[in-house]
């Protein structure tokens, strides 16, 4: 994340990408943490997919086929 910044409002510090902010936290030091944890996670490469991975998409014959069980 290249523009952010935490800014302490009240008892609580708030995260902030850009103009938006995007998490409160009573925790400096966590809040910091957080950040570079999802830095981290933005940055790493994106597992390719296969045919073999799960579908997320609904199964019309599977639901039809549950609703005619008594």
């Amino acid at each position: 994340m290249k523009d952010y910044s935490i800014v302490r409002i009240g008892n609580e510090y708030v995260v902030q990408a850009g103009e938006k902010s995007v998490l409160r936290i009573s925790s400096r030091r966590r809040a910091a943490k957080l950040v570079t944890d999802a830095t981290g996670l933005l940055e790493q490469q994106p597992v390719p997919s296969t045919d073999d991975d799960p579908s997320i998409t609904r199964d019309i014959k599977a639901i039809s086929d549950s609703a005619k069980v008594p």
